[in-house]
């Protein structure tokens, strides 16, 4: 039987699966519509394709290193009861595994990359099916580095914070700790000179609106808006902030006082960035704020 493009729009709209997949349930089952559905129901297709539309702001951030190459991942589910369970822990394993083997620089990239004879995708699909929640792999970043450096990777809170650094020199110890002040600190760059243009200049125009309202003249003023933006980069930019076991030197000092300089940061909090609306018992109540830096200090005591 001919696959028409009706067809194949007709079993769509009645599974929410994907074209491509309803064009081959359909070849599959040699045009047959009601064959077609079941084929998709059994793959679980049309079960996970119905999850697509809802919001998955839980799950998990991993670290996978091999040698001179490692990735850093974050997978997502739509409750944290799915994410602190073992089979979603092992899946993450296997996406994060296969992304540090393959050959990915972007999502499609990394979903059409083989996997036990199919495709991570298909994985991620039959994983949806299983557990029963929308489940997708949100983002990751592939790191390589040289002979002469080292990684520094750090796992808080059992995966809700990845923080994957690249050190040059020093030790993996010492990677290891701006890794850990970078989970605790939660800096937005590296260096200040990866802090853009137009967000310095925003940053510099409210603090000195600031110094005016207190009635200091312009050029006073200008002084003080120095040192603030001095005091803002301390805050914002991981090299200049202060070394969380010793506040008197900066983390780029500490390295450097280690026989290493920074090379990079990539940090990973789970769901950061995500906006959705549910609701909920006790709706209205503010989300617990938990002090990072406390409980990483609280670590390596």
């Amino acid at each position: 039987m001919e696959i028409t493009a009706s067809l194949v729009k007709e079993l769509r709209e009645i599974t929410g699966a994907g074209m491509m997949d309803c064009k081959k349930a359909l070849s599959e089952c040699d045009g047959d519509k009601d064959k077609a559905i079941n084929y998709l129901r059994e793959k679980g297709i049309s079960k996970s394709a119905k999850k697509e539309g809802r919001i998955a702001a839980e799950g998990l951030s991993n670290i996978y290193v091999n040698g001179n190459n490692a990735v850093i991942i974050e997978v997502n589910s739509e409750t944290d009861f799915v994410s602190n369970n073992a089979e979603f822990r092992e899946f993450v394993d296997a996406v994060g595994k296969t992304i540090l083997e393959g050959n990915a620089n972007t999502l499609e990239e990394a979903k059409n990359l083989p996997y036990a004879g199919e495709t991570l995708n298909d994985l991620i699909v039959a994983k949806t099916a299983k557990i029963g929640e929308k489940l997708s792999l949100r983002r990751f970043e592939k790191i390589t580095k040289t002979d002469d450096e080292h990684f520094g990777a750090y796992i808080h809170m059992g995966g809700r914070i990845s923080v994957l650094t690249v050190v040059k020199g020093a030790s993996e110890e010492v990677a290891k700790e701006v890794a850990m002040q970078a989970a605790a600190m939660k800096p937005l760059y590296v260096f200040t000179q990866e802090v853009p243009a137009d967000v310095f200049e925003k940053e510099r125009v409210v603090l000195k609106e600031q110094a005016v309202n207190e009635g200091k003249p312009a050029d006073i003023a200008e002084k003080m808006v120095e040192g603030r933006i001095k005091k803002y980069y301390k805050e914002i930019c991981l090299a200049e902030q202060p070394f969380i076991k010793n506040g008197d030197i900066s983390v780029k000092d500490y390295v450097k006082n280690n026989g290493g300089e920074i090379v990079s940061m990539v940090r990973y909090e789970v769901g950061e960035g995500l906006k959705f609306d549910r609701y909920v018992l006790g709706e209205g109540l503010e989300k617990r704020n938990d002090n990072f830096a406390e409980e990483v200090m609280n670590q390596i005591k």
